[in-house]
């Protein structure tokens, strides 16, 4: 049943640490003789990110008064709380995703790319993520022991030890190898701790629908980040929709991910997450998998602002 509440909002923020996401997004140039587009972007968290290509409806939401406030902040809190518990307590999970990159050139225009995948997880040490967009189509495997990640377009491969628990790997992949996991937060034990993490400005939006699936939307505020997400209603209270917005960029690009087709425990048909070479890829330096990110080779990095 859709919830009444409507939104509220707050007069600060406070520094972000989401991880997996890129939330230092500048701005883009075109090079019309090499064909290329600068991007100027540094990457702190960078994780893949992306959006959608609908029309923009602004919405002017007044605000709420301070005892509003107060009361709507632990509910919405609660809720993601209840989330970070099922997820956490779930021993196998898998779900769809489709992901959307927004990035902004010099000149103000809206670039999306966007990709599509799927996430089967099993805790505490298993994860195989594919993705595949209009630049790259790549699979990363992990079973405890060795990550490996293959470029499918490119019959490539390369591998690194990295010994431990997915999380374990999430960091690794982000702050060592610099290939983020699609949607890393929503992966982690500590979701609720990851995502709370600076957060000052809190929103109860109220009901939203995600694919057919009722949800309680949600809305967050830290320093540099607007972040909201859609979580399913009823007993398995799952992330339907994850968006994150750089408002310190100018176009404030937003990154999007959307889940479906949710499954956990035995519904979960992986059971075998090492790596099978069965196109006979070539095993090569991880400097040689190029284009694999969702931000193409052809987007060339320029100076950050």
């Amino acid at each position: 049943m859709a919830r009444a509440k409507g939104p509220e909002r707050r007069g600060s923020s406070a520094s972000d640490r989401i991880s997996g996401v890129p939330t230092r997004l500048t701005s883009l140039a075109t090079n019309r003789k090499e064909h290329k587009v600068v991007l100027k972007i540094s990457r702190k968290h960078c994780l893949p990110a992306n959006w959608r290509s609908s029309i923009a409806l602004a919405v002017v939401v007044a605000s709420m008064s301070p005892s509003a406030i107060r009361a709507e902040e632990p509910d919405a809190k609660g809720l993601v709380k209840a989330m970070s518990d099922y997820l956490s307590a779930q021993k196998a999970i898998s779900f769809a995703y489709d992901t959307n990159f927004e990035i902004v050139t010099i000149e103000h225009q809206k670039l999306l790319l966007a990709s599509s995948g799927k996430v089967e997880m099993g805790r505490p040490d298993k994860l195989r993520v594919t993705r595949t967009g209009g630049f790259a189509d790549v699979e990363l495997t992990f079973d405890g022991k060795t990550a490996t990640l293959l470029g499918k377009h490119l019959n490539l491969y390369t591998q690194a030890d990295v010994p431990g628990t997915i999380d374990h790997l999430v960091d690794e992949m982000r702050d060592k190898l610099h290939r983020p996991v699609p949607g890393a937060d929503l992966l982690l034990p500590n979701v609720y701790d990851e995502l709370m993490r600076d957060v000052v400005d809190v929103k109860d939006l109220g009901s939203g629908v995600i694919g057919g699936v009722e949800c309680d939307h949600l809305a967050f505020r830290t320093k540099e980040l607007d972040w909201q997400i859609w979580i399913a209603q009823g007993e398995k209270p799952y992330p339907c929709r994850y968006v994150i917005t750089s408002t310190q960029v100018d176009q404030g690009p937003q990154y999007s991910i959307q889940i479906s087709d949710w499954k956990t425990g035995a519904d979960v048909v992986a059971d075998d997450y090492s790596f099978k070479n069965s196109t006979d890829a070539k095993k090569v330096d991880l400097q040689k998998l190029v284009d694999i990110d969702e931000l193409p080779d052809r987007f060339a990095k320029g100076d950050s602002k």
